[in-house]
Order: structure tokens, then sequence, then C-alpha cells
């Protein structure tokens, strides 16, 4: 058993949401550079032209901007990609939003808003690509989806972000609900469920040198998450070594959630 047999995915295709910047910039990246033809997604059409373009760099990465969190934007973004690409190999649902207010001043629409980016889209948006990545798969080598959960979802958080949470709670259910649905159909649903990376969400901490040493000295790895360390949890479950797996829940977060 060779590493690159194990490990190789060059020649599939993948679809990134969110993955102009942040840690699905980060997987995207690691998609790409392994000979992966990755389509990315995000709402702000500048931004994901720039990112594909930056990618594109090192492989093959194409734009397709788009508003995920609506029907109209779900419709256009599938269609749009069904234009492309006859089969898809790989779709990681990382596109997300949270929202911070005090426990009795958090706002309706602030609930609303999260669980719909973070919950409802990536249900849906696997619900429409289900026959390419039904088109692509095999008994040998499935169709992998991958959610990108958060420790927040199975931790309770310091902050006061409560959609949050709770939305990333629901992720992880979903894709176990959705794993036992669709594992006939040779097709695989797993979660990366990060801790700290350099993110947008995670910048009012990180970007500062003092507040990101105390967030590393709270992990016990003591550092912050790298994109190697995400983009190589995704890659090995879109390979075939992580083949085997549904349904599982994988914490890439230097053991923070060991605290409990």
């Amino acid at each position: 058993m060779r590493i690159s047999d194990l490990f190789g995915i060059e020649g599939k295709v993948a679809i990134v949401t969110g993955g102009s910047r942040g840690i699905g910039y980060m997987i995207a990246e690691g998609l790409v550079a392994n000979g992966v033809r990755t389509y990315i997604t995000s709402r702000k059409a500048a931004d994901c032209d720039a990112a594909a373009a930056e990618l594109s760099k090192v492989g093959e990465c194409t734009s397709i901007p788009a508003d995920l969190a609506s029907e109209e934007g779900m419709g256009s973004f599938v269609s749009a990609f069904g234009e492309r690409e006859p089969e898809l190999h790989i779709l990681v649902n990382n596109a997300g939003a949270a929202w911070g207010a005090p426990l009795g001043d958090f706002p309706a629409a602030g609930f609303d808003k999260v669980m719909n980016i973070n919950v409802r889209a990536p249900f849906l948006l696997t619900q429409a690509l289900l026959p390419r990545l039904e088109a692509a798969a095999s008994p040998e080598d499935p169709s992998r989806v991958i959610m990108i959960g958060s420790i927040d979802g199975f931790m309770v958080p310091h902050g006061d972000n409560f959609s949050y949470s709770a939305s990333k709670a629901a992720v992880h259910m979903l894709a176990r609900h959705l794993a036992h649905n669709v594992v006939g159909d040779n097709v695989t649903v797993n979660t990366v469920a990060p801790g700290p990376f350099r993110s947008k969400m995670m910048g009012y901490l990180l970007d500062d040198p003092d507040s990101r040493a105390r967030v590393a000295k709270v992990v016990p790895r003591k550092r912050i998450g790298t994109p190697e360390d995400v983009a190589g949890a995704v890659i090995y479950l879109s390979s075939r070594a992580g083949a085997w797996l549904t349904g599982v829940l994988i914490p890439v977060d230097g053991g923070l959630s060991t605290h409990g």
C-alpha cells in the first residue's frame, strides 16, 4: 500500500463553499495543490474571483459566486456548476455565519440568519447535488460530503454566540442523519469540527498577538490551527484512506475538546 494510492486525490472534482477566505480557503488550497479541480463559491463576487485567481497559480480553481442562503442563489449555483461538470466527487459544506449578542438581547434575526446559512443551506445544497455525487460514486471510491462543524457544537462556548453553537450542533447531527440515508448510494458524509483557526470569525481574537497567545495557551497543543491541519483532515476523508468512514466527526482542535 503506497502513500500515493492511499491519500492521492488527483483528478477529482470538488466544491468548497465559503472558499474565498478562512478555513474554506485553506481547504480549497489543499485540494487544488493536490490535483483536484476545485470550484469555490462565496457571496461576494470580487472576493471569490480574487481567491480563485490566486489558487489557480497552483492548480485548477473556478469561482462561481452565489448567495447560497437564498433559493435563487442556490439554484443559480447548482445550474452553473452543472453546466461545467457532470459529476462531483467532493462537496465541502464550509460556508457559515456567526452572531453574538447577550442573552436577553439576542435578536430573532440573528438566530434565523445563522441557522439559515449554517444548517438549511448545506442541507439543501447537498440534496440538490446528490445526482452529481451519485454519478461520480462507486463502491470502491464513494463520493464524499464533508460538513465543517465546530467544537462549539459540542463544547459550551465562553461567548454569547448562541445561534452559532446551536447551528453547529445541528450540523453534526445532520451529517450523521444524511450519512445513514445515502450510504447505500456510495456517498459518505462526515464532519470536521475545527477549533481555533485564523478566520474572519476569530479575527477579533487572533489578530492581536496578546489575545492570540492567550487562546493558544489553553489549547493542549499550545498553538493555533494551520492550513495543513484542516486541509489534511479533508484530504484524508476524501482519499482512499477515508473511504470506509461515514457518519463520523473529527475534532481538529489541538486537543481543546478534551477539556470537556
